[in-house]
């Protein structure tokens, strides 16, 4: 019998192993920014680099006192279904062409490999929404070749975006990138979704591939293989008409839906490229949503929804009535989004809970009113404040996010970052060694600043990249409270997916501080190469509440305690 032809296979996230991409890195030299914003994401046991996730997987996982169920799925970041598959899927069927997708390339290789060796697919489309580095998507192509050499590939999404414009000047270099990941077609647009198509329709009719808008293909000339570029045209697809049918992911999708409600961001941080990268802003209207959202709740039946907006509460009126239509309709899910704590007043706060929010992302980025302004974040730290302690009072989890060493940083605004970390009141808290992105508004103000220097590597007026990540250091290893939350592999959707498990909110605090005991064992110590025994037990034993917070006051003890007043 003849397969059904696929014309799209779409692969989500590869969650590559760790201890390649340690050893990757690592080649950047152990001091680089690269490498010290990573080491604080891992500690190492039987000389494997193992990251939370890795941890948990391996040392907590086993039924303990019947709260696990018998069959305990591993912790990873593909327990949330990618809203991108159901997207482009929902997007590619409505207009007549067939689709299939890999959630998972790690878990789902065997199925992957059946898929590919059936020879009835036309397309392999990797999403590459969480990338920052060519690697996973490496590993992909060189899976996909031994595979099956006759499928065209297609790499577009914002790792593609970024890498044009920040190459697109230099055709040489973009040329080199582009043969190294050996796709046959990118694509350069803030959306994508017509040169998707448009691709589609050119391999099953034959048609030239040159007349494609916003695409790179494969040309191989007298010169040998070079990719030409298309013109260039602005997609703008309309949100409203191109939402998701999940009825065609019924079966497939588990525990957690990621959603979108809007496209892009209508503000302009200075540090930020997502605007840039994303194109226009603008909003799905309030009755397509909730058709969405009825769907979702008759068909997928999901436990929790995680809404990716980058400003889910703005405008705020239009938030409102998303939270009332969601209160009226009695959905039976919880949900977690990012939040402008700005604007949070207790009306908001009041329908957030009502309708099912269980916690928050706030990047709040800087507790000094001075950097925030720099950073053009259109807040302040009083308004943070309220916001939190609303959010607080309502029993909303918080997770702040925070970047260390932006253009005017000195100790002393690193000082008020670090102390509003302390007693702002939030849960759970990240700091980020800025990184400087060519992209990004602030890049424009470089002379201003007296900038040199990119990405991880920076030096301005007030501060270096290195003085920043000795900073960051000098916090994670004298807080405790709030948590620390590593990020590789492990992001605030994480947390969530740990409460659904039936672990409290005190014992998913309890695990992140034993392992980042771990890490500052590991800072403290670099000699050493294995986590200490302690540490393992102290993680083994996090539900039980026993010696976590003495042993957090062991590790801090052996502290320099000038290191904490953050000289240079």
């Amino acid at each position: 019998m003849t397969k059904k032809q696929i014309d799209c296979l779409f692969i989500g996230h590869n969650e590559m192993r760790f201890d390649e991409y340690e050893r990757t890195i690592r080649k950047m030299g152990t001091r680089s920014g690269s490498y010290r914003d990573l080491d604080m994401n891992f500690i190492r046991c039987n000389n494997i680099p193992m990251t939370a996730p890795d941890v948990f997987n391996y040392f907590c996982r086993e039924p303990k006192e019947n709260r696990h169920p018998p069959a305990v799925p591993f912790l990873t970041l593909g327990e949330t279904f990618n809203s991108a598959i159901a997207y482009l899927g929902t997007y590619l069927h409505r207009r007549g062409y067939t689709f299939d997708f890999i959630q998972s390339f790690q878990e789902e290789k065997e199925k992957l490999a059946a898929k590919l060796k059936e020879g009835n697919i036309l397309t392999v489309a990797i999403i590459t929404t969480l990338y920052v580095s060519m690697f996973p998507i490496l590993e992909i192509m060189a899976f996909i070749k031994e595979c099956n050499t006759g499928t065209r590939v297609i790499l577009g999404g914002p790792f593609i975006a970024t890498h044009v414009r920040l190459h697109g000047h230099d055709s040489l270099i973009l040329d080199q990138l582009f043969k190294t990941m050996d796709a046959d077609f990118y694509v350069d647009s803030s959306q994508g979704e017509s040169a998707l198509v448009s691709i589609l329709h050119s391999l099953k009719t034959g048609a030239g591939v040159d007349t494609i808008p916003n695409i790179y293909y494969k040309n191989r000339g007298s010169g040998g293989l070079i990719y030409t570029a298309a013109h260039r045209v602005r997609e703008n697809n309309s949100l409203s008409q191109n939402m998701v049918d999940w009825g065609l992911f019924k079966g497939r999708v588990g525990s957690y839906a990621g959603v979108r409600t809007s496209i892009s961001c209508p503000f302009s941080c200075a540090f930020c490229g997502f605007p840039q990268h994303a194109g226009e802003y603008q909003t799905a209207d309030l009755d397509a949503l909730e058709t969405e959202f009825n769907t979702l709740h008759q068909t997928i039946i999901p436990d929790h929804l995680h809404f990716i907006d980058d400003t889910l509460n703005v405008p705020p009126e239009r938030f409102k009535n998303i939270l009332r239509m969601m209160i009226k309709n009695k959905y039976d899910f919880h949900w977690h989004s990012h939040f402008r704590c700005q604007f949070a007043d207790r009306e908001t706060i009041e329908l957030m809970k009502e309708s099912g929010c269980e916690g928050v992302f706030l990047g709040i980025e800087s507790g000094c009113d001075t950097i925030l302004e720099n950073m053009n974040k259109a807040a302040s730290v009083e308004q943070y404040l309220h916001g939190i302690s609303l959010l607080k009072e309502y029993g909303i989890t918080t997770f702040g996010c925070f970047i260390i060493g932006f253009p005017g940083e000195t100790t002393e605004t690193a000082r008020e970052s670090f102390d509003f970390i302390r007693n702002s009141g939030i849960d759970f808290y990240r700091a980020q060694l800025w990184y400087c992105d060519p992209i990004t508004l602030v890049w424009k103000e470089k002379d201003k600043y007296a900038m040199t220097g990119a990405h991880f590597n920076w030096t301005h007026s007030t501060m270096n990249w290195e003085q920043a990540c000795d900073l960051i250091e000098k916090n994670f290893l004298s807080t405790g409270e709030p948590v620390w939350v590593p990020q590789f592999n492990f992001e605030f959707d994480t947390v969530f997916h740990l409460l659904h498990r039936g672990l409290t909110l005190n014992e998913v605090k309890r695990f992140l501080n034993a392992f980042n005991n771990g890490v500052k064992e590991k800072l403290l110590h670099p000699d050493r190469s294995e986590v200490s025994v302690d540490i393992l037990l102290e993680i083994k034993n996090y539900r039980e509440n026993t010696a976590s917070s003495s042993h957090e006051a062991k590790v801090i003890d052996h502290i320099d305690r000038s290191s904490v007043d953050f000289d240079f």
